[in-house]
């Protein structure tokens, strides 16, 4: 059968391409992708083609597709695996593969990817645990397990002494501690702020910091401070603009003893370096950004190391129990990814919107991989005059300006097709 997919065919060559699917082998599976939630690491890889370590070698002759937050419906199963899954089934994929080439479902293979309208997952990845049920009733939301399961697993991640007498590591965020999340304005800020509320392990005081007021005020809306104290964490959201140096002023907010967590969500050698500075006894700097460069760095301090204890993460991706803790965590509502999704298009406007993410405000852009349509806010319908903009305008004032389950229904069943 067809699939309409994009491809990359080369640095900055994204392409929308049909294609015939190979017939599935009895140890594969025929899916419908139906979200994909663009990524900016799918930018990143625009931008190097095949020297990103992810994307095999010749995209010229051998292009893969992208797209590796992806949702959708099971079509058809290899008699290996029908007696795990069946036709109808909903899906989230895990894209990490643990392979030692790096080499992920929606960067480095030609028949599976979440910007394409049918995929074939293979062994692979059905053995490894990739292909996880999902009960959630919305395709969006589980199209971002992906991005929560990488925040989760960057709060596992970190770690600290259980006493200052002992070699005796916990795991996790510090319980009842102080949180910074520095640059956090973005998606992946929103969802490390919903997790460090609403998770079971929560920080007693978290710091959001960013330069723009503006990015603050919505964050302040989807996540207020109040809602926060309800669960027991005191919020404060810290604007850096005014401030050479932001790192004595947040500190304040501690008492001066420092951080226990700083999650920073930028790849800026000033920003590291600040942040670094927030750190109390035993703090854990989490470099969650992802840089461009290979050879991106910046200072460290070494006294603090030896004498602070202090001491560095960084997580790329996630695992496949990350993944279930996602799945689990949208699934019962715990946590609310759907306050990040900003914009929706289909398949046809993937390629100019990824190579401009950058510089798109907002948060989640959402692929409906089988639907032809611009990328829109989903909360600027009404300056369209079509029906199906109209009614969508309609749904969306009624959820408070956030995308639902109602409006992804009614998209689904009216928006034209790929």
């Amino acid at each position: 059968m067809k699939t309409t997919a994009v491809r990359i065919h080369g640095v900055r060559d994204l392409r929308v391409d049909t294609f015939d699917l190979p017939e599935i082998r009895e140890d594969e599976i025929l899916a419908r992708i139906v979200t994909d939630s663009l990524c900016l690491s799918t930018y990143k890889v625009a931008q190097k083609g095949s020297a990103h370590k992810k994307l095999p070698e010749h995209l010229e002759e051998n292009p893969v597709i992208m797209g590796h937050e992806f949702c959708g419906v099971i079509e058809k199963v290899g008699a290996k695996w029908q007696d795990q899954y069946k036709p109808g089934d909903k899906f989230v994929a895990q894209p990490n593969l643990g392979r030692a080439d790096t080499f992920s479902l929606g960067y480095s293979f030609p028949y599976v990817g979440g910007e394409s309208t049918y995929s074939v997952i293979m062994n692979e990845a059905i053995e490894k645990g990739c292909l996880l049920p999902y009960q959630g009733d919305t395709f969006f939301e589980g199209a971002m397990a992906e991005p929560l399961s990488c925040v989760i697993a960057g709060f596992k991640a970190n770690f600290h002494l259980r006493d200052r007498n002992d070699y005796d590591y916990v795991m996790g965020i510090k319980e009842g501690g102080n949180m910074a999340i520095v640059g956090g304005t973005g998606p992946m800020g929103s969802l490390a702020i919903d997790l460090a509320v609403h998770g079971d392990k929560r920080p007693g005081l978290l710091v959001v910091a960013g330069r723009s007021e503006d990015k603050l005020d919505r964050l302040r809306r989807l996540y207020p401070v109040e809602e926060a104290a309800e669960h027991g964490v005191r919020l404060v959201y810290f604007n850096t603009s005014g401030h050479e140096d932001f790192s004595p002023a947040m500190r304040e907010y501690t008492d001066g003893r420092g951080f226990d967590d700083v999650f920073v969500m930028v790849a800026d050698e000033k920003v590291v370096n600040q942040s670094e500075k927030l750190l109390g006894w035993d703090g854990c700097l989490n470099f969650f950004a992802g840089p461009i460069d290979a050879g991106f760095t910046a200072p460290v301090n070494f006294y603090n190391i030896h004498y602070n204890a202090t001491h560095y993460v960084g997580t790329s991706g996630s695992n496949t129990q990350d993944m279930i803790d996602a799945v689990k965590l949208i699934e019962n509502k715990t946590v609310s990814v759907g306050k990040i999704a900003t914009h929706i298009l289909g398949l046809n406007d993937v390629p100019q919107t990824v190579l401009a993410l950058p510089s798109i405000p907002g948060g989640k852009k959402i692929c409906y991989s089988g639907k032809r349509y611009p990328l829109t806010k989903v909360d600027e319908f009404d300056e369209k005059c079509g029906q199906l903009e109209q009614e969508l305008s309609a749904i969306v004032d009624k959820n408070g300006g956030v995308w639902s389950r109602e409006a992804e229904q009614y998209f689904l069943e009216n928006a034209p097709a790929i």
